[in-house]
C-alpha cells in the first residue's frame, strides 16, 4: 500500500473512531497533535477522564487485526505522549486513560469498529 493510500486510510479511520466517541459522549479536543515522541490520533474527553486514543485501521485482517499493531512499546510511547500534551497545553486532568480504537474497513458495507478503554 502506498503512503498516500495509507495517510488517507489512517484519516478515514480516526474519523470513523471520532463519530463513535462522540456518539458514546465523549468530547474531542485535539487531533494528530504531534510532540516530542510522536502523535497522538485523538484526545478526547470522557467526563473528567483525559482519554489519549490510538487509532488503528486496516482494510484486512490477513495480518491480524488492527489492534494486534500496539504492543507495550507502544503503550509506553502513548503514556508518553499523554505526559507531554499535558505539559505543552498545561492541562492536569483528575485522571487519564489510554484507549485503543481498531477500524477494519474491508470496502464492503460499514467499518468494523472496536473500541478498548484503559489500555495502557
Amino acid at each position: 500500500m502506498t503512503a498516500a493510500r495509507n495517510s488517507t486510510l489512517g484519516r478515514y479511520g480516526e474519523s470513523v473512531a471520532a463519530r463513535q466517541l462522540t456518539a458514546l459522549g465523549m468530547t474531542v479536543i485535539d487531533r494528530n497533535w504531534r510532540g516530542p515522541s510522536g502523535e497522538i490520533d485523538l484526545v478526547l474527553r470522557d467526563g473528567d477522564t483525559l482519554v489519549i486514543c490510538e487509532v488503528k485501521t486496516r482494510t484486512t485482517a490477513d495480518r491480524g487485526h488492527p489492534l494486534e499493531a500496539v504492543n507495550g512499546t507502544k503503550a509506553q510511547r502513548l503514556r508518553r505522549l499523554a505526559a507531554q500534551w499535558m505539559e505543552a497545553r498545561q492541562v492536569r486532568p483528575s485522571d487519564v486513560r489510554i484507549d485503543l480504537v481498531g477500524v477494519l474497513q474491508s470496502g464492503h458495507g460499514a467499518a468494523q469498529i472496536e473500541h478498548l478503554k484503559g489500555v495502557g
